[in-house]
């Protein structure tokens, strides 16, 4: 299968759509030789991040855990060899300071995380400091330094779900169930505190010179993740390695499903404003999909199977662990203000990752090159 099939793919560039294409030209002009940390680099939304960053030609230094799935995105896609590689921990606060002090970044993206909610019941204690404090250590060494632009990546789990059909803006009360959720919703809490104690807007340019945001998301797909608890891994890993059933745990349960170019497109957009001294831009915001697209995890399933054309599922109910079952998000704040929107309904993100996965597993020596054209298509006009 030639990567170049990724050119025939349609787009859903609509309306409003349109109009929001030269964004990406401005970010790669904007983004061309800027010194960018990206925590958690190694992994699926940090190995994205950074690719990006490398097309756009921006000096990267990544901090972050070994990868911890084999395969993985970072090696596939060669990194290593094409940014600052620091293998570190984020609950390190020595080994953070050193590496902002030294790399001198300007822009900080903050992706490292324990990221599984299943994993923070087994492991509670490791979920909190990584969360947490991994922030506290970040904002520490960022408060110390001359950045300008910080973004600290949390979830779209941070909110008090009430389980209820209504979409979250983002001064809705923060909770989490779980430990995961939890902490990141503490994590939440902490960036607003070092904004009003030590960042605050109004004093931009007089007492600081640096800017903080929280990004809050939805479930990031696309290709590349093979994180366990994940349904497109488990799909992917079931289908298309073993060629098995997969297993289904919450098949009525519903995400805010989206591509995860659009989630680092706000990323991207938040982070140059921020940059640029935009002092309204500081604070808390959602990237999420349309609510029309949030469907359950046995619609997703069905046009996944329609797409790769193959498998079939096993439910095996499992309701021992708390995790929400129905979750949206309001994207208006982004839409308005930073005029960010999704590019990609729920249907082609499912179909851009889908074909990731069978062109990797048909010919993964192209992987980097697929990728890149992803990448390019997705910005159309800016590569």
């Amino acid at each position: 299968m030639k990567c170049g099939i990724l050119l025939k793919l349609r787009g859903n560039y609509g309306g409003e759509n349109r109009n929001l294409l030269h964004h990406g030209t401005d970010l790669r002009k904007f983004f061309r030789d800027k010194r960018v940390l990206v925590t958690g680099h190694t992994g699926f939304k940090g190995s994205w991040l950074s690719q990006v960053l490398l097309l756009w030609g921006a000096n990267v230094c990544g901090y972050g855990l070994a990868p911890n799935t084999q395969p993985n995105l970072f090696n596939v896609l060669g990194l290593k060899k094409n940014l600052e590689h620091n293998l570190s921990d984020i609950r390190d606060q020595t080994a953070v300071n050193k590496i902002i002090k030294r790399f001198r970044p300007e822009i900080v993206f903050h992706l490292a995380a324990q990221p599984l909610v299943r994993d923070s019941y087994k492991n509670p204690e490791y979920t909190y400091a990584v969360n947490i404090m991994g922030t506290v250590n970040i904002l520490e060494a960022v408060r110390e330094s001359r950045v300008k632009s910080c973004i600290i990546v949390t979830s779209d789990k941070v909110y008090k779900n009430l389980e209820q059909d209504v979409a979250y803006e983002e001064d809705s009360p923060l909770g989490g169930y779980d430990p995961y959720s939890n902490s990141k919703a503490c994590a939440d809490l902490i960036v607003s505190s070092y904004i009003q104690s030590f960042f605050l807007p109004e004093n931009f340019g007089k007492q600081h010179n640096t800017l903080i945001a929280s990004v809050r998301s939805g479930n990031v797909i696309g290709g590349g993740d093979w994180n366990k608890d994940r349904l497109f891994p488990d799909l992917v890993k079931a289908f298309l390695e073993h060629g098995r059933d997969v297993v289904i745990r919450n098949p009525d349960s519903t995400r805010p499903w989206q591509y995860v170019l659009d989630t680092l497109y706000g990323y991207l957009l938040l982070a140059k404003s921020l940059y640029s001294g935009e002092v309204d831009k500081s604070g808390s915001w959602n990237f999420g999909p349309w609510t029309k697209n949030v469907l359950s995890v046995s619609e997703i399933v069905k046009v996944a199977i329609d797409h790769l054309e193959k498998g079939s599922v096993t439910i095996k109910r499992d309701d021992s662990k708390h995790e929400a079952k129905l979750l949206k998000l309001n994207i208006n704040k982004a839409r308005k203000q930073l005029f960010w929107q999704p590019k990609f309904d729920v249907y082609t993100a499912i179909e851009e990752t889908m074909l990731w996965y069978k062109l990797y597993y048909s010919d993964q020596g192209n992987s980097l090159v697929f990728t890149k054209e992803q990448i390019k298509r997705y910005f159309e006009d800016t590569l």
